[in-house]
C-alpha cells in the first residue's frame, strides 16, 4: 500500500487508467481487510458472509431480516443459510416483531457480540493505520468517494 501513497492521481482523474488504478486499490484494500479477519473466521469455522451479517446486526440491534437482505444484496436462500448457522451456534437470536408478528428481528447474543468485536478490532487496526498514514483531509475525501459509490 505504501507505493499507492507515492503515486497521486493526475488532474485527469476520470481517465481510464486512473479509474482502473482506483478499482485495483479498492480490490487490494478489500483483500487486505479480508486477510486481517481470516484467522478469526477460520477458528470460528465461519465465512465472510457470516462476518458481514454479524457486523450489520451488531450495528443495528433488532434489524429486520428484510433490511439485512437489502443491505447485503444477497438472496433470501443465501441469507437464510447464514442466519440458520449463526442462530444454531448461539451467535444471533431471532425475535418476533412487537407490532408485526411476521417480522423477524435480529440481535447478537453475548457470544455474537464478542466475536463481532474481535472481528471489528482486526479490521479497525488496519483502517486506523491507513487513516493515520493518509491524514484527516484524505480520509474525508475517501469517505466522500465511498459515499458517492454507495
Amino acid at each position: 500500500m505504501a507505493s499507492a501513497m507515492a503515486s497521486f492521481p493526475t488532474a485527469l482523474f476520470l481517465r481510464e487508467a486512473e479509474v482502473r488504478r482506483g478499482l485495483e486499490l479498492m480490490f487490494d484494500a478489500q483483500a487486505e481487510i479480508a486477510r486481517a479477519i481470516l484467522p478469526i473466521l477460520a477458528a470460528a469455522r465461519l465465512g465472510r458472509a457470516h462476518q458481514r451479517a454479524l457486523y450489520f446486526i451488531g450495528r443495528q440491534p433488532d434489524l429486520t431480516v428484510g433490511a439485512l437482505l437489502r443491505r447485503l444484496g444477497v438472496t433470501k436462500q443465501a441469507l437464510n443459510r447464514v442466519l440458520s448457522e449463526l442462530t444454531a451456534r448461539g451467535l444471533v437470536e431471532v425475535r418476533t416483531g412487537r407490532d408485526d408478528r411476521r417480522q423477524r428481528l435480529l440481535r447478537l447474543t453475548d457470544d455474537g457480540k464478542a466475536l463481532e468485536a474481535e472481528l471489528f478490532e482486526a479490521m479497525r487496526a488496519r483502517m486506523a493505520s491507513a487513516y493515520a498514514q493518509a491524514g484527516q483531509h484524505a480520509v474525508g475525501g475517501f469517505w466522500t468517494v465511498l459515499e458517492g459509490l454507495a
